[in-house]
């Protein structure tokens, strides 16, 4: 794929992000093939729910009133990964993902990985690197080409 079309459907990505309504983290991905967009999807709660995508844990105090964990905020697991989202679009059409590139925010995480290898795309670029490198390790191990994203 020439750059000029890495360049335009990573900023495709990059827009798709702004949609979500996390708070901590956005993240978009694009499915292309052929040059053409098969699905776009960025992370968020399901269909038909709230657009909560994090929840505030308290802080913990001790007995003698001492902060032992300051509040935080955490992702609910209900969040659908961009990659998740992008994936169900193209499963939910009468397009097929075998043998397209998926261009990513982020590094996905493992759970991601499996299903982008299952999905039969061959191709990753992405564009900030994740806290586990597993998702990467996965999909190199799998024969699908990974790149991170350099402009």
């Amino acid at each position: 794929m020439k750059k000029k079309f890495i360049d335009y459907f990573m900023r495709i990505a990059e827009l798709t992000s702004e949609l979500s309504y996390a708070n901590r983290l956005k993240v978009g991905a694009v499915i292309v093939k052929e040059n053409q967009i098969l699905g776009t999807g960025y992370n968020g709660m399901p269909a038909g729910w709230d657009n909560k995508c994090e929840v505030v844990i308290p802080e913990v105090v001790d007995i003698e009133n001492r902060i032992v964990e300051p509040e935080r905020i955490v992702t609910r697991r209900e969040v659908l990964h961009a990659e998740t989202n992008a994936l169900m679009k193209v499963a939910t059409s009468t397009e097929s993902s075998e043998g397209a590139t998926l261009f990513c925010t982020h590094a996905p995480c493992i759970e991601c990985a499996i299903l982008i290898y299952q999905a039969g795309i061959k191709t990753v670029y992405y564009k900030e690197t994740y806290r586990d490198d597993s998702g990467i390790k996965f999909l190199q191990q799998g024969d699908i080409n990974v790149h991170l994203y350099e402009t």
